[in-house]
């Protein structure tokens, strides 16, 4: 068995490489990222993954993985699994067939008989489309749909925990992408390719919607001069049917927003809770704002910011609602600082010990676990309170 991940080196398809030739599956991770590759071939990761270092050694040293930038591996690949997902452009609209742009450049490397399972999140309808594209270009491959289902920071752990989704309208393309993510352990849940595509947008907007409810109780119980999390422990202390209430914060990432918005768009702007999700979440950096207003005048203050990925724990910076509210604290305050543990290429970040050292006040981006125990002096806004002090 092997295997190709088109977008290989990237959060979907490296972790999922890694977990298949730990398996015994070789596997090439494609991508057009010569630089990532440069990097994965010399056995550093590009971005954060626990776990992932050690096994990227382990799997260089026994050949079972390789990256490279030549699409002629796509050739020798029994499984090709693309993690291309659909796009959304400026005007907030789905590009759905930026999928089969992508395929249609892998093209005249396939071969009959191959697998093709696409992975990363794509608009309703999509599936069928390539099905009948890779029918007219003449290609007879079995194709489904597995949507990942992992989370940035758990990754090795879920692929082989959780079921896999497996959308497949023929019995081949099932039984052929089942075999593949039994080397991992998952289950196969099988439902038709339609069914996948909105089980994943789904889950990913249901997230959203629930962290939307979460950050609408902190906006109306701060304005009543009420903390939230104190209220938060008081409804899920050993009460199950409310133990899954989120803590406030940011939600953000590479996918939350852009999936809430594919479904808006497949439902012909009708997602009326999706819409008012986006309006809490997305405003969210705006109140926070407001709040520092009312008890200090930001024009004259220098603002820092501790934390600008997007979530915890990660050095991942794709749609980090932090960079939302440094734009909005750059029209507002005197000067503003960012600082983040994990990201080191942002020339204009400055270190901790230095953004602590020259701001009057501080905000919290990310809570990343190296704040817990952190001693600020300075007026501290934490909407997650990971710091103990936080006002």
């Amino acid at each position: 068995m092997s295997v190709v991940i088109v977008g290989g080196c990237g959060h979907v398809g490296l972790p999922l490489g890694l977990a298949l030739a730990k398996a015994g599956v070789h596997t090439t991770a494609l991508d057009l990222d010569a630089a990532k590759v440069q990097r994965v071939m010399a056995g550093e990761m590009p971005f954060l993954e626990p776990g992932t270092s050690e096994l990227l050694a382990e799997v260089l040293s026994s050949a079972s993985f390789s990256a490279t930038t030549d699409p002629a591996s796509i050739t020798e690949a029994d499984t090709i699994i693309v993690v291309i997902g659909t796009p959304v452009d400026e005007h907030l609209n789905p590009e759905p067939d930026a999928v089969v742009h992508a395929i249609d450049d892998c093209l005249p490397f396939m071969r009959d008989g191959q697998l093709m399972i696409l992975r990363s999140t794509i608009f309703p309808g999509v599936t069928g489309k390539i099905e009948k594209h890779l029918d007219k270009s003449g290609k007879k491959l079995d194709l489904s749909f597995c949507p990942e289902r992992i989370a940035e920071g758990f990754a090795l752990v879920e692929l082989s925990s959780l079921p896999q989704v497996v959308g497949a309208r023929t019995e081949t393309a099932f039984t052929r992408s089942e075999a593949l993510f039994a080397q991992l352990g998952a289950e196969p849940v099988r439902v038709t390719p339609e069914e996948a595509e909105l089980a994943k947008l789904f889950t990913n907007s249901w997230r959203y919607i629930k962290f939307a409810i979460a950050n609408q109780f902190y906006v109306m119980a701060t304005n009543a001069g009420v903390d939230y999390e104190n209220v938060r422990h008081a409804i899920t202390h050993n009460y199950p049917r409310a133990k899954d209430l989120p803590r406030a914060g940011f939600a953000a990432g590479p996918c939350l927003l852009k999936d809430t918005m594919q479904l808006a768009a497949f439902s012909n702007n009708a997602f009326h809770l999706g819409h008012s999700a986006m309006m809490v979440n997305e405003g969210l950096p705006l109140f926070l704002v407001e709040q520092m207003e009312k008890e200090h005048d930001l024009s004259t203050l220098t603002v820092g910011i501790l934390g600008m990925a997007f979530k915890g724990d990660s050095d991942d910076p794709r749609s980090s609602l932090s960079y939302k509210l440094r734009r909005i604290l750059r029209f507002r305050a005197q000067e503003v600082l960012c600082a983040d543990p994990h990201m080191f290429e942002d020339p204009s970040f400055v270190t901790q010990e230095e953004l602590l050292e020259k701001c009057d006040i501080v905000v919290i981006g990310a809570p990343h676990t190296a704040y817990k125990n952190l001693e600020i002096s300075q007026p501290l806004f934490d909407i997650w309170k990971i710091v103990g002090q936080s006002q």
